[in-house]
């Protein structure tokens, strides 16, 4: 297998979480939290699609699905254009709210498909190249890919359990 099917595969297990944590749940469940300094499956799935779409556009030298595909204007958060989630306060979270699971998911899976193409068309050569200088060593595609993956992944997990803990105390 090479290392380029292996990083796909693990972007489609992100797609797979996501899409069992995010299918057929009410937006009052999405959008709702813990407690108030805590995170929504909302939250979590926006901030996870906006990192990956952030980061793996830059890899890439594209534009971001965000802007590029118009989710921007869908989403009318009332955060700056290039929020991705990063250092957000409990308030900011509060005010990435969906009507429905629907818009998070055709970001999300518009992300997905922009990545599982970027990832399907690089040869492990290309997995050796320098895309942040700014760190020390400075960071490859592999890292980044692999970084990113496991950003979402965790995310994603997070995710999983609050919908669990939303549940329960609901009485699903």
């Amino acid at each position: 297998m090479k290392a380029t099917d292996v990083i796909a595969d693990g972007f489609g297990r992100i797609r797979e979480i996501v899409h069992e944590v995010v299918d057929g749940v009410p937006a009052e469940l999405l959008n709702a939290r813990v407690d108030p300094a805590a995170n929504s499956i909302t939250w979590l799935v926006w901030h996870l699609t906006r990192i990956q779409d952030d980061h793996l556009a830059d890899a890439a030298d594209t534009g971001q699905v965000w802007d590029s595909e118009g989710w921007s204007d869908r989403f009318a958060l009332p955060l700056p254009a290039g929020a991705t989630g990063y250092g957000h306060t409990p308030r900011d979270v509060y005010t990435v709210r969906v009507d429905s699971g629907e818009l998070l998911l055709g970001y999300f899976d518009a992300v997905h498909e922009r990545t599982a193409r970027f990832v399907r068309g690089l040869a492990a050569a290309d997995l050796d190249r320098v895309v942040d200088e700014r760190w020390d060593p400075p960071v490859t595609l592999g890292v980044r890919l692999v970084s990113v993956l496991t950003d979402d992944l965790q995310h994603a997990g997070q995710a999983a359990f609050v919908r669990g803990v939303l549940e329960r105390d609901r009485g699903a």
